[in-house]
């Protein structure tokens, strides 16, 4: 399905970001990997072109706009268009709003919101000239819907990711581009082995995710034969949200 599709995965070289890399890859998709870490960036890149499968690595800042147009411009280069972009890129803060900076805030705002809007509409200017559009996911976070003390700023990107994604499907919409949104619950990207069973326990789902989970998501939404779902936020939580919890 998804065979010389050309896909860009901001954040790709690590956690989620890499998960969904290797899921696009495997499909028979021509990756295009961007990332802010040079080394882990180049490493993915290698391991995956020795193993036959066709990516690209290109190091970008995404709080730079020109860094994004050299992005879209590189994968344009390499593979002639771009079918799909998975929006993935961001950072968390967790500091009491007493001592938020404004420099903090706006950092993680450029980071986590404004590049999706950035890498949103520089890909859109590609997508809307094939022949049958194109497709949009970005990660907001069930912290969109919940939260716990101290983390405003990121809770505030992540929200704003949410209404950015509906917005973008109305937009974009004409030109055959869909716009979705997925908010990842816990996804264990570090030893896994080490979760202890009430970690796994307190999910409906008897497990903490995996990156996997997340790229599944994201294989569906972006799926043509799936056109029809746009503008919406898929929760992949494994039922965290849905639990009704009082506390005695």
């Amino acid at each position: 399905m998804f065979k010389d599709s050309v896909v860009i995965v901001t954040g790709g070289a690590q956690g989620i970001g890499k998960g969904i890399v290797h899921a696009y890859a495997r499909q028979g998709a021509k990756v295009v990997i961007a990332d802010l870490n040079e080394g882990l960036g180049q490493q993915l890149e290698q391991d995956l072109l020795a193993k036959g499968y066709s990516v690209l690595f290109v190091h970008t800042d995404v709080t730079k706009e020109e860094e994004i147009v050299h992005l879209m411009q590189r994968a344009v280069e390499q593979y002639g268009t771009i079918h799909i972009l998975i929006n993935n890129a961001g950072k968390f803060q967790h500091k009491s709003p007493y001592d938020v900076t404004f420099e903090e805030w706006s950092d993680l705002l450029h980071t986590n919101l404004t590049s999706t809007f950035f890498c949103a509409r520089e890909a859109a200017k590609v997508m809307r000239h094939n022949a049958k559009g194109g497709a949009i996911v970005s990660l907001a976070s069930t912290r969109a819907e919940m939260s716990e003390p101290d983390t405003e700023a990121y809770t505030a990107t992540k929200g704003g990711i949410v209404a950015l994604t509906h917005a973008l499907a109305r937009s974009l919409g004409p030109d055959q581009i869909t716009v979705n949104c997925i908010s990842p619950g816990w996804i264990e990207t570090g030893d896994y082995a080490a979760l202890r069973p009430i970690d796994h326990a307190q999910h409906l789902s008897g497990r903490v995710g995996v990156p996997e989970d997340i790229a599944q998501a994201c294989l569906y939404l972006t799926n043509p034969q799936n056109n029809f779902v746009t503008g919406i936020n898929i929760t992949v939580d494994g039922g965290m949200t849905k639990k009704m919890i009082y506390e005695e």
